[in-house]
């Protein structure tokens, strides 16, 4: 048995009818032959690994009344063919149709009786390849171990043999309800000392970050004073995200959120954006984060709606250093960062990207990294919960504007093939999630020679998302042209549609 930590049960309390904490990936995978048996290959790769992946055999156990943040056990009724499904799409097979099969699974919460994941192996693709959405809840694990897990899972060369699994632990009896209310009102006891010790630690990070020595040394030693050998080694990193100056400007996907979602995938090549960065000295994600920006900026012009001033972004930071003891569990936080949707010139928008991602680092590196992970622990589980549940019914998405306007990422993903069972991954398209009074999400994943964008949006506050995300690509030419390199089209994921050629290469635009 094993304790949520506070920002892993974060991703619980948020749940409500309308707002769910799971996340996705889209995998399409180049089938090998035409007696390729996915399902098959998917249920021998996910048995094969069961020993090594703690998130797939545990399930949650809740304090009652809340008291305290929940549990992890062995599931004692572990079924692997609850978790992985197949499905197939109707004739013929296209983007839109598996977009709009993905929009409704990810709709569907997890089931809290058992672990917290599913995978659906999806058949019928044009092209004849299969398609595998993997849906896994946040409280389980972040990005940047979910990006581990799926490496693990897939083989690096064809051919790899599949590996033998070792032993699994045994499953772990339900607790009863009087020893879980045990646990909860002994670790009630312990919150109050716990909350001094960390406001303490605050003060000293935030005296030492603005040189005031003295106010330091006083809370060093409060700290010291307070510390009791129960009490865990805390390591001092220096790093939290700066909150913007005002809330963000309102827009049609900030407000409250029904539980239907839309989804939308593109790809361009990632070497155009390489060429693009090289042209025009910025980043990878400074081209990414302004082309998204002038796809916000089209989208909202179109509809009448676009604000005068940025919008504001929240990008998630992994706060991982490679040496935490338990790989499987939230160590991510996030920066605030505006989107220049408010200017019209694309080069503009690269520069005002580059400048603002740089001060943004600059003031997370001000204060202390952990602090977020460690105030998180704080949270009353039953207060928090019912706070998303009133904020939901409430519809405080349309009484409000919120402190941003979307979650917005650019992933570096793997940069060598993977294969399953043979099978090759082609695209690895990022399917995130959106919270109350933020329904849209954008996230950009990379894999080999491809950048694929992902986006999921409220159904009713974004309806026309397949325009958002070809407006992403065509900002992305708009950057090529500007920078002198070769302009693509977007292609379809699943084969179905046509392919157009690549434009020939643009003259470069003189300064």
């Amino acid at each position: 048995m094993k304790q949520l930590t506070g920002l892993d049960a974060t991703f619980l309390y948020m749940e409500t009818s309308t707002t769910f904490g799971h996340v996705s990936g889209l995998f399409i995978y180049e089938r090998p032959s035409e007696d390729y048996d996915a399902f098959q290959a998917v249920k021998d790769t996910y048995s094969a690994h069961l020993d090594m992946f703690e998130p797939l055999r545990r399930r949650l156990v809740e304090v009652p009344f809340g008291l305290d943040r929940p549990y992890w056990i062995e599931d004692p009724n572990f079924d692997l063919d609850y978790h992985i499904r197949e499905i197939a799409l109707p004739a013929p097979g296209n983007d839109e149709q598996l977009a709009e099969q993905v929009a409704r699974i990810i709709a569907r919460p997890c089931d809290r009786s058992r672990p917290l994941w599913e995978v659906y192996v999806i058949e019928g693709l044009a092209s004849g390849d299969f398609a595998l959405l993997s849906k896994i809840h946040h409280a389980t694990v972040d990005g940047a171990a979910g990006a581990i897990m799926t490496t693990m899972l897939l083989d690096p060369a064809p051919d790899t043999p599949l590996r033998e699994p070792g032993p699994i632990p045994e499953p772990e009896q339900l607790p009863s309800s009087r020893d879980m209310l045990g646990k909860g009102l002994a670790s009630l006891a312990r919150r109050p000392d716990r909350t001094i010790r960390l406001q303490l630690r605050l003060v000293q990070q935030l005296a030492a970050a603005t040189r005031q020595e003295g106010l330091a040394n006083v809370a060093g030693a409060a700290r010291r004073f307070m510390s009791a050998p129960r009490t865990r080694p805390r390591d001092d990193r220096d790093s939290a995200p700066e909150a913007p100056d005002s809330m963000a400007p309102r827009t049609p996907f900030n407000a409250s959120i029904s539980p239907h979602r839309k989804v939308a995938f593109r790809s361009v090549p990632l070497a155009q954006i390489k060429d693009i960065k090289s042209a025009l000295g910025a980043t990878v994600n400074d081209v990414v984060m302004a082309a998204c920006a002038g796809a916000l900026r089209r989208y909202l012009e179109r509809t009448g709606d676009l604000p005068d001033q940025p919008l504001v972004g929240m990008v998630p930071v992994s706060i991982r250093t490679g040496e935490e003891t338990d790989v499987w569990t939230n160590r991510v936080s996030g920066l605030f960062c505006p989107l220049p949707t408010n200017l019209a010139d694309p080069a503009e928008r690269v520069q005002n990207v580059h400048e603002w991602m740089a001060e943004a680092k600059q003031q997370w590196d001000l204060l202390p990294a952990d602090m977020m992970v460690e105030l998180a622990d704080m949270a009353p589980p039953a207060l928090a919960t019912r706070a998303a549940r009133v904020a939901t019914s409430l519809r405080i998405g349309d009484r409000v504007n919120m402190p941003i306007n979307l979650v917005i990422s650019n992933v570096p993903g793997p940069r060598e093939p993977l294969y399953l069972r043979g099978a090759k991954v082609k695209h690895y398209v990022p399917v995130s999630t959106i919270a109350e009074g933020q329904g849209l999400n954008i996230t950009v994943q990379s894999y080999l020679d491809v950048l694929d964008f992902g986006i999921v949006a409220d159904r009713d506050l974004v309806p026309d998302v397949w325009d958002l995300v070809d407006f992403c690509v065509d900002e992305v030419n708009v950057l090529a042209e500007l920078a002198g390199v070769e302009t693509t089209e977007a292609r379809p994921l699943t084969g179905a549609g046509p392919v157009a050629a690549p434009k020939k290469k643009a003259s470069k635009k003189s300064a």
